[in-house]
């Protein structure tokens, strides 16, 4: 039986909020019936513990409600799930929104762009934005300038810059006289690889899945993990932010786990930034949007 996949609590503009039909997506892409399965309640789902079922299910609600002609994630990279990006980038625009009269005109800025370019992506094809993108791993940022030649309407709306120091974020990213209405970032949100291993472990057991599935959602080192995990970078960002206050409208980050906020939020307090924070809700998962400024 045919069915349409429902998910909750998405921004009201996201075009996943009342769900999505499977079906209807694999006539973008093919590929995606193969992955398609009749569930205990009849109706159809993918196998979302099998990385390439996730991957052909993005790639067909990019083809399919983004126009995105073609896109790819090298093995063992982060396939992330289209609709909660995509909130991502409608949150973002409800917060500049009022700082900013030529939509045309805006830009921002992906910190850890990923293989897969999903931000910048989505920036352009949504709401026309001029996207960059930067990250300390090559290879990385081959795969992601490989996917905005995949799609030639892109070209020159995304750019994609390599981070050759790892100690900065955004110094020589972010290049003289140059304005970004925004930043944003979705950081590394473990402090160890043992820590993500086994995150995902304890993940794949509230599912009642095979332990012998392991990391299936891929994922280098610096798109997991980093020393002192998600707190710790975050606190960097801010620290290096002010450096930056001129050149930048609204600094954002993703902040998956919530006792972090209190000495985030106690550290804006003392560089005297202007900080709100937005809650994000896809299901059951619960994630929240850091977003600073500075007045003075």
């Amino acid at each position: 039986m045919a069915s349409i996949y429902k998910l909750f609590n998405l921004h009201p503009k996201n075009i996943h909020l009342k769900g999505y039909d499977l079906k209807e997506l694999a006539k973008s892409h093919s590929a995606l019936n193969k992955y398609i399965k009749i569930n205990e309640h009849d109706k159809e789902t993918i196998d979302f513990s099998n990385p390439d079922a996730v991957f052909h299910l993005n790639k067909a609600i990019l083809k399919a409600d983004y126009q995105v002609s073609d896109w790819k994630v090298p093995a063992n990279y982060l396939c992330p799930p289209i609709p909660g990006r995509a909130d991502y980038i409608h949150f973002l625009n409800d917060l500049i929104e009022a700082d900013t009269s030529e939509k045309s005109k805006i830009k921002g800025l992906d910190i850890g762009v990923g293989a897969n370019c999903i931000y910048p992506i989505l920036g352009a094809k949504i709401y026309n934005w001029k996207m960059f993108g930067s990250d300390i791993n090559q290879a990385s940022v081959d795969a992601a300038k490989a996917n905005i030649r995949l799609n030639p309407e892109l070209s020159d709306k995304v750019e994609i810059r390599h981070q050759e120091d790892a100690s900065n974020i955004f110094k020589n990213i972010i290049k003289p006289n140059e304005y970004y209405d925004f930043t944003m970032c979705n950081p590394p949100f473990h402090a160890s690889k043992e820590e993500a291993e086994s995150s995902n472990l304890k993940k794949l057991k509230n599912l009642e899945l095979s332990e012998d599935i392991r990391l299936n959602f891929g994922g280098k080192s610096n798109e997991l993990w980093c020393n002192g995990g998600e707190a710790l970078f975050i606190k960097r960002m801010i620290k290096e932010s002010i450096n930056f206050k001129d050149q930048v409208g609204w600094f954002t980050c993703l902040v998956s786990k919530k006792e972090n906020l209190v000495k985030l939020k106690k550290q804006l307090t003392k560089l005297k930034a202007e900080f709100q924070v937005i809650p994000m809700n896809q299901g059951q998962k619960k994630s929240r949007i850091l977003a600073w400024k500075f007045s003075e």
